[in-house]
């Protein structure tokens, strides 16, 4: 499925002052409304992913899943800075007809909450049912409901954080090392950067995973190996798998969003920003997330008014918001059967 895409000729303003003078907005609708209007999900996704989400969260949203176009009228756009048609790095700037490249401005997750609200009151929504988002995506959905008091009812985050951690931006600014010493990321084209963002996939993905994970899935079936290992191999085929589908340049600038995260940033700190959120909230925890540590989610929960915390078991790590959709099905549907009891 193709997605749609908005084009907002009056551009945005930018937290660093700096200004994007025309933002195309990429992004997939599933379902339709009902009569009252009352039934959209807004789905914010994580780093690499896409708008396409019955693509990349299989299980959790598509035509037999929990969330389903027969119920809901289903909305992910793909962020600022990415390279699935919204405005990003390789898109055309306006001032010269060529591609950003190391042009594009650093962007923060609030501009990324500021082009979501652009694509809101184009598609005409006045209330969003459900915000949905894990990750990334989930401190953009956190953002966005700090906003959008009144017109959200719903706010589910996952295997997210209020701030992001020094722990989280040391493992991205080595991510972002491995990207600058490839020789390549010096030129200005699509290709730059590439063998260094392999790299970097390699080291996202020990963050996102688990000793267990590897114990489980990478362990040798041959006695006697000295070489040539599984989990080796592994490494590899991620970085590779990655470098044919995205770009370094929105890597890098992904990544540098992600560590501007900070909710309470002018607000008076975290916990009376997170006070202002009044939606019925949930926030999941994945118990053997090593990157978005529980705690972190716990901290989330105890801050915004009456919200609840559940932890999910895995032993996927981070990557359990993902994988483990029969958990988070069971979930979100007492979440939401509990709050139409308390309706």
């Amino acid at each position: 499925m193709n997605p749609e895409y908005y084009i907002h000729k009056e551009g945005l303003q930018l937290e660093s002052g700096e200004r994007l003078k025309e933002v195309e907005l990429a992004y997939h609708t599933y379902g339709e409304y009902d009569p009252q209007r009352n039934n959209v999900i807004w789905v914010c996704h994580a780093l690499t992913a896409n708008s396409d989400v019955f693509d990349w969260w299989e299980g959790l949203f598509g035509k037999n899943d929990f969330f389903n176009p027969k119920d809901y009228f289903i909305v992910c756009d793909n962020t600022l800075a990415s390279c699935y048609g919204s405005t990003g790095p390789l898109s055309k700037n306006p001032d010269n007809g060529k591609a950003y490249y190391h042009d594009f401005p650093q962007l923060t997750v609030r501009d990324l909450v500021a082009a979501h609200e652009i694509l809101r009151k184009h598609l005409k929504i006045e209330r969003i049912h459900m915000m949905i988002g894990s990750s990334l995506g989930g401190m953009q959905a956190m953002e966005w409901a700090y906003l959008l008091n009144g017109k959200l009812d719903n706010l589910v985050i996952l295997a997210s954080n209020a701030k992001h951690s020094p722990w989280g931006i040391a493992f991205n600014e080595s991510q972002r090392m491995s990207i600058e010493v490839d020789p390549t990321w010096k030129e200005s084209n699509d290709e730059a950067g590439l063998n260094g963002m392999r790299v970097a996939r390699s080291i996202a993905l020990l963050s996102y995973r688990t000793y267990s994970t590897y114990d489980h899935s990478q362990q040798e079936n041959e006695e006697g190996k000295t070489d040539h290992y599984r989990a080796s191999s592994y490494q590899r085929y991620q970085g590779e798998k990655l470098a044919k589908r995205f770009n370094a340049y929105s890597y890098w600038h992904l990544s540098k969003i992600m560590d501007s995260h900070d909710i309470g940033r002018g607000r008076n700190g975290l916990v009376a920003a997170l006070n202002e959120i009044k939606s019925r909230t949930l926030v999941i925890g994945v118990n053997s997330d090593q990157i978005f540590p529980i705690q972190e989610q716990r901290f989330i929960a105890e801050n915004i008014p009456n919200a609840q915390f559940l932890e999910i078991n895995s032993i996927y790590g981070h990557d359990g918001f993902l994988l483990e959709q029969e958990q988070l099905t069971q979930v979100l549907q007492s979440f939401l059967i509990d709050n139409k009891n308390h309706e």
